[in-house]
């Protein structure tokens, strides 16, 4: 029963992450590449190596940034628009939801998780954080809080992992 409370307790924390500004529809649910937007003036360096390895790093520089719902730029972010933002400065245009970038992604069975893969949640609204290795990942959990790394293999994480995806060859 303890542990039930516990689950429910995390499911409440993170009610309003996955939500967004209303906003106009994108013209494409798919991938496309993108010229980056201009990088904030306290952007992290540029990462070099495997598109995956780039997201990993640049998402984990985000980590203490004030969790804004709607946000998709460094002044806050929700979950969705953190993996949105990231992708975008490293050349990608993806959806903007949680539901639509695991809809569009490249399927990843959880035994081959590779850093920038994506880490879906049902908790009970759809979530998504960016996957560091190790069992870590990157998100933007709810009001009041901040960009932080957790843990995929907490007991939370587990009753709500709903899959992996995988965008740009990562």
């Amino acid at each position: 029963m303890r542990f039930a409370g516990l689950a429910l307790t995390g499911l409440l924390a993170l009610a309003g992450c996955a939500g967004t500004a209303p906003r106009a529809p994108a013209p494409s649910a798919g991938v496309v590449p993108v010229a980056p937007a201009a990088t904030p003036a306290a952007a992290p360096a540029p990462v070099r190596g495997p598109l995956g390895a780039r997201a990993a790093a640049l998402a984990r520089s985000f980590v203490g940034t004030p969790y804004r719902f709607g946000g998709d730029s460094p002044s806050g972010f929700d979950c969705s628009g953190l993996v949105f933002y990231v992708y975008r400065e490293l050349g990608l245009s993806i959806p903007r939801t949680a539901a639509e970038q695991r809809a569009a992604a490249q399927h990843v069975d959880g035994d081959a998780l590779e850093p920038g893969d994506l880490v879906f949640f049902s908790t009970p609204k759809d979530h998504v954080g960016i996957y560091l290795g190790h069992g870590e990942f990157v998100h933007a959990p709810a009001h009041g809080r901040t960009v932080e790394r957790a843990r995929l293999d907490t007991p939370y994480f587990i009753l709500g992992y709903a899959g992996a995806g995988r965008f740009g060859g990562s």
